[in-house]
């Protein structure tokens, strides 16, 4: 299973970006798909999730900016930011899990500047 993620760049305060991040290859039973972030210098935390069943999870900081989708048909996950802030700004790396094998993409800069 491979995840290419995309969408990233660079964007001024309040601005608006959407990544994606599709899988190929072998793919059954994903269980949860999510976003994390990971800024200069600081580890990588989760940013969103969605599981399965269509549950999703948020960071406090990116609570009713960021919204995680997902099309299913074609193994792909979104994350629509909107009113981005410089604090947004890092390398944003989508998971999938599926069974008990965890995949990760490469990784897509988004800068915000204030």
């Amino acid at each position: 299973v491979q995840l290419q993620a995309s969408g990233g760049g660079l964007v001024q305060a309040g601005g608006s970006l959407r990544l994606s991040c599709a899988a190929s290859g072998r793919i059954r039973g994903i269980k949860f798909m999510g976003w994390y972030r990971q800024p200069p210098d600081k580890q990588r935390d989760l940013v969103a999730s969605i599981t399965a069943g269509g549950h999703t999870n948020y960071a406090d900081s990116v609570q009713g900016r960021f919204m995680i989708s997902r099309d299913i048909r074609s193994n792909t996950v979104y994350l629509q930011m909107n009113n981005l802030k410089a604090e947004d700004t890092g390398v944003y790396y989508c998971r999938f899990n599926q069974g008990t094998a965890t995949y990760w993409g490469q990784g897509t800069q988004v800068t915000v500047s204030s």
